[in-house]
């Protein structure tokens, strides 16, 4: 069965601004360190969204995957690039990582799918 990873960043997306409304606190703090992080800087966004991208297949983290993926994808990021990245989880995350790999297929699948009807239909 293939995990909707377009349906799973939505879901993530709303319960975090969910739980930004019962924890503003938390919340707001991860916020601005998530948009300090990933602004570019000496590494620009695609390669910091690359990079996570690996880090969530090495931890199992399918909203991760789900997240990450799309925003490499927005920031630029080819197929080969997002395969390459899979390359380096699999080499850090052994089995495990190389079973979390093939979700992250499916979502770079599903996103890129998605980006394509966008741009086809203006």
């Amino acid at each position: 069965m293939t995990t909707n990873y377009i349906e799973v960043r939505k879901h993530y997306l709303e319960q975090l601004g969910q739980m930004g409304k019962e924890l503003p606190g938390p919340m707001s703090g991860f916020g601005r360190l998530h948009a300090e992080v990933v602004k570019n800087d000496a590494l620009d966004q695609k390669t910091k969204e690359l990079m996570s991208l690996a880090v969530a297949i090495a931890v199992h983290c399918d909203g991760c995957i789900a997240c990450h993926v799309h925003d490499a994808i927005e920031a630029g990021a080819t197929r080969a690039e997002l395969m390459d990245t899979i390359g380096v989880a699999l080499l850090m995350g052994g089995g495990p990582g190389t079973v979390y790999s093939t979700h992250a297929m499916d979502a770079i699948d599903q996103f890129m799918a998605e980006k394509a009807k966008v741009i086809s239909s203006n």
